[in-house]
């Protein structure tokens, strides 16, 4: 009982205290602008160090399910360059996605089979018998939350080489796009320096306190584009067709 509980008491008190703390408001376009000064210079004499930091609270994020996995892969793309810090983003979230995989296999994983209906089971059916096709569609396409598709795959009998094999594969498209638009950042950034440069000037002509006038800052969702989440989905639909071609050549009667 302790192996198969302790795990899963850690990881809710480690969530716990990162959401009581508030660690999560640091993971922000705002804090990458605010001490870009700082990251840039560590990078440049410690490039090792930088990438170990970076990899750790990329998996500390990821195991944790806190938000801010988007931030990080657009920061990793913007100080360590889209290659670089795409091929480490993949690395530290299939390590970290597989570390609550496992957790939640050993803790819930057997109650949940033990109580599993019939529509759960057929479901598990067809997670055993396609379950790389499905994980690389719920891991290509954007719309299914990351801390969702690290657990379900965990709760429905998946097997662990499965679920490794199909998170490396399924989210090399989104991390290195998302890293590429992060590498790209340097003139969203100077813009907006630029014009919260000039907000600051003009609310100290009127008497104004910058602090609560103007904010330095860029909404990572703007830079996720309707052509890439397109190109996303439909990777995620040709994660499909061995599926669908199977079922379809199932149902044929033989000659």
């Amino acid at each position: 009982m302790l192996r198969r509980w302790l795990p899963l008491a850690l990881i809710v008190a480690a969530m716990a205290v990162a959401i009581w703390q508030g660690w999560y408001r640091y993971l922000t376009l705002e804090s990458l602008i605010a001490h870009e000064a700082e990251f840039r210079g560590y990078v440049a004499s410690n490039i090792a160090g930088a990438l170990a930091i970076y990899a750790l609270i990329y998996i500390a994020v990821v195991a944790l399910s806190l938000p801010g996995g988007l931030l990080l892969t657009l920061a990793g793309g913007y100080l360590f360059g889209w290659l670089v810090g795409g091929s480490v983003t993949v690395v530290a979230a299939t390590i970290g996605a597989t570390v609550i995989f496992l957790i939640a296999r050993t803790s819930l994983g057997t109650a949940l089979a033990e109580r599993a209906g019939p529509r759960l089971n057929a479901l598990k059916e067809g997670f055993k018998e396609d379950g790389l096709n499905y994980l690389l569609f719920l891991r290509l396409v954007p719309v299914f939350p990351f801390w969702l598709i690290n657990i379900a795959p965990a709760l429905l009998g998946v097997r662990l080489s499965t679920y490794v094999l199909g998170t490396v594969v399924g989210i090399i498209p989104g991390t290195f796009a998302f890293a590429f638009v992060g590498a790209g950042l340097d003139s969203v950034i100077a813009a907006q320096r630029q014009s919260f440069d000039a907000c600051t000037a003009d609310a100290a002509a009127k008497g104004l306190d910058p602090a609560t006038a103007c904010k330095l800052g860029v909404d990572p969702s703007a830079l996720v584009t309707p052509g890439l989440i397109a190109a996303l989905v439909a990777l995620g639909v040709l994660a499909l067709v061995p599926i669908a071609a199977k079922k379809v050549l199932g149902r044929r009667p033989a000659r």
